[in-house]
């Protein structure tokens, strides 16, 4: 009998070991699947926490609708009736001290017409002339490897970018545009810009993949996105599952694999899927040679600040579901979501519900590191204060710190990932990697790079 050791109990290696445990029944293979996941409670980043009638997310909030893979995946779990969608609204960026509302039709701020670009009040005019160039300049240079930032600078010009499409993007994928490239953020966007000549032109041409799912561009659950995690293990019915069990060392045995664990079990098997963070797995490998790589990876750091008040969502001020901060913002917070107006199920009573993020790249973040909950509290409460108006006093909050643990797609991670990925291969056959830290952060992408390892596997069963 072969076995396949799972190391990570988050989306990604759940995900693999229940295509695995589909793929075995279905071949009627003589397998055996362990997951070992370190904390008591399986899902990663992915914890919804109840206190009253505010349900809230300490880590994702949401999965993308519009990802092929999503419905198939959780019409098979049988968990569609319990989903809900996002509320309609505006999303803003606060910036010179007021907030300013992100043109309706724009895909990560970047506009999907003209006559979105010429609605933007984020941008000057003088800005607006200067995208136009990307309707007349071709595309000679720029490659999938190259920087996001420097791509869009060149074709759609500085003030856009940075008044308009950098806090949203930069958002989104943690990290400065400079530093990300466009093949682990928008490599589409490439493709329209050689195809159309202009990457507004080809988002126009695609404009029904952006919008064809109206306002419902994602998806979350009735009791939050740990329903999720919930249902695929109860589904994980032919694995052996380890919770609060840390994998400490993993040791080669000729074509075999020993795994020692913190309960003092060892487990003897044939494939190791590594889906926890990099620095994790490189802990489990202790190579030199595979160091080198593991140690150019990047994480970035999140602290997660909800605030729930005893008044009714409709104080908001404005229509819509929150914002983003501009970086010359007097604001501590990198962003707000309005979580009562976006997601209805969060607020049983439509009571205010608001989630901040104050990332690695906020001025304060070192300070707010070393704080208390309650002086955190005090920092987001002027946040609100000062963005909304709102001076109530929270009768809910809830504050986690995701430090370290944000992948970081710089432009040396495609290469990096692809060298680990051969030096496994040639020194330590059927140890694979997956997850966040290198093949994509979204839910979706986990699910998917779960089912893609589970394939390799069963290939090779």
């Amino acid at each position: 009998m072969k076995t396949i050791v799972v190391i990570g109990g988050g989306i990604t290696g759940l995900s693999t070991a229940y295509y695995l445990q589909k793929t075995i029944k279905a071949q009627n293979r003589d397998a055996k699947i362990v997951l070992v996941e370190a904390n008591d409670t399986l899902g990663g980043k992915i914890r919804t926490a109840h206190e009253g009638e505010f349900i809230m997310e300490t880590g994702a909030d949401s999965i993308v609708s519009r990802k092929t893979n999503v419905a198939p995946f959780l019409e098979e779990l049988d968990i569609q009736k319990d989903v809900v969608y996002n509320a309609t609204g505006i999303s803003y960026i606060y910036t010179d001290g007021e907030l300013k509302p992100i043109p309706k039709e724009a895909v990560f701020g970047i506009p999907l017409s003209l006559e979105s670009l010429a609605k933007s009040n984020l941008v000057s005019a003088k800005g607006k002339v200067e995208a136009l160039k990307d309707f007349y300049t071709p595309n000679e240079t720029f490659t999938k490897e190259h920087s996001i930032g420097e791509f869009l600078e060149y074709f759609l010009g500085k003030e856009l970018v940075e008044k308009q499409i950098s806090p949203v993007l930069s958002g989104v994928y943690s990290g400065q545009l400079q530093d990300l490239t466009i093949a682990s953020t928008l490599p589409y966007l490439l493709d329209y810009k050689n195809k159309y000549g202009s990457i507004i032109q080809g988002l126009a041409e695609n404009k029904q993949r952006f919008l064809g799912t109206g306002d419902k561009k994602f998806l979350s659950f009735k009791h939050g996105v740990s329903s999720l995690v919930d249902r695929i293990e109860e589904r994980l019915t032919d694995v052996d599952l380890y919770k609060g069990v840390q994998a400490e060392k993993i040791k080669k045995q000729q074509e075999r694999y020993l795994v020692s664990l913190s309960n003092h079990k060892e487990i003897e098997t044939d494939f190791i899927v590594l889906s926890t963070l990099h620095p994790v797995a490189q802990h489990l490998m202790l190579d030199k040679a595979l160091d080198e790589d593991f140690e150019q990876l990047k994480n970035s750091s999140l602290i997660s600040v909800y605030l729930g008040f005893d008044i009714p969502d409709s104080e908001l001020p404005k229509d819509g579901t929150g914002f983003i901060v501009a970086e010359d913002s007097d604001l501590s917070c990198n962003a707000c979501t309005w979580t009562s107006r976006k997601w209805e199920h969060t607020s049983e009573k439509k009571r205010l519900l608001v989630r901040l993020f104050y990332k690695s790249t906020c001025r304060d973040y070192e300070k707010l590191l070393q704080m208390t909950k309650e002086e955190i509290v005090q920092i987001a409460r002027k946040d609100i204060e000062d963005s909304l108006g709102i001076t109530g006093t929270p009768i809910s909050s809830d504050i986690t710190k995701w430090h370290e643990t944000m992948p970081n797609y710089h432009l040396k991670h495609p290469q990096l990932v692809k060298s680990l990925e051969n030096k496994l291969a040639e020194n330590y056959p059927n140890v694979i990697l997956a997850g966040c830290s290198y093949y994509g952060v979204g839910i979706p992408d986990c699910i998917m790079n779960g089912e893609k390892t589970a394939e390799w596997i069963a290939e090779r069963l």
